[in-house]
């Protein structure tokens, strides 16, 4: 199979357990298939529960209930450790958790793992300036280093979470919802981080149910286990994110 594309997934299918009366399987997505370039913003849309997280996770080979072809760079997934490509192939999920004794400890976790300390202390890896000037550039000047994960808002550890997954510079980005719960300032400050790694040759998959933000160049919508592809055009913009009926509306924003 001849793989060009930066990032590729064939032939993707998800089948999961029903519920226990109803015994059996339930098909959530079958034999999907699309390529990310390097430097590109892909917006997935779609319903609450149509396998959008489910694909992602896929993608990242974090979903035991999925299978499918995964290349990076022209290298099927297979030629990697799961360790090394969930390195390259990073998912960040809505709700994350940190977990240390401060924000500064939770951030600096990838580097304690022996596949990016090499040996190295993560304080020397990871140094306190490189974490404070990347937390505010995202809006998050008030997030002191030492204070502990816990006491964060779910809007401020999703920054911080995603101020993490950013620094460990991985290939592809599989980000899920991560502005679901911001308010429109910082989810555009958010956007504005996403976009900067982009030009620094990221490719990042973004699950949203916010209007557009001008960032994607194209939108995959996954629905009723086919996904459709649409280019990014001015006419096209003003709809493709829109949140469907009954999907997420009444979401909490959180600073």
């Amino acid at each position: 199979m001849n793989m060009r594309s930066f990032f590729e997934a064939i032939s993707v299918s998800c089948v999961i357990p029903a519920q226990p009366q109803a015994g059996g399987e339930r098909t959530v997505f079958e034999n999907l298939s699309f390529a990310v370039e390097r430097g590109e913003i892909v917006d997935l849309v779609g319903p609450s529960g149509s396998g959008k997280s489910s694909l992602l996770t896929a993608c990242a080979r974090l979903n035991p209930h999925a299978h499918g072809t995964f290349a990076l760079e022209g290298k099927g997934s297979g030629e990697f450790t799961p360790q090394q490509w969930r390195r390259d192939v990073a998912y960040l999920p809505q709700k994350p958790i940190l977990t240390g004794k401060n924000v500064a400890e939770a951030i600096r976790l990838p580097w304690t793992l022996a596949i990016r300390s090499k040996g190295g202390k993560a304080e020397q890896l990871l140094p306190d300036e490189r974490i404070r000037t990347t937390l505010d550039a995202m809006g998050c000047e008030d997030i002191d280093l030492e204070r502990a994960p816990h006491d964060l808002s779910g809007g401020q550890t999703a920054r911080v979470a995603l101020a993490r997954t950013l620094l460990t510079d991985p290939k592809v980005l599989l980000a899920d919802e991560v502005d679901a719960g911001l308010d429109d300032d910082n989810a555009a400050k958010v956007a504005t981080i996403m976009a900067d790694a982009a030009t620094r040759g990221m490719a990042i998959i973004r699950i949203r149910h916010r209007p557009p933000d001008g960032r994607a160049t194209r939108t995959l919508t996954l629905d009723k286990g086919r996904l459709t592809e649409r280019e990014m055009t001015d006419s096209a913009a003003q709809d493709a994110n829109a949140v469907p009926d009954g999907a997420d509306e009444n979401e909490e924003t959180q600073a």
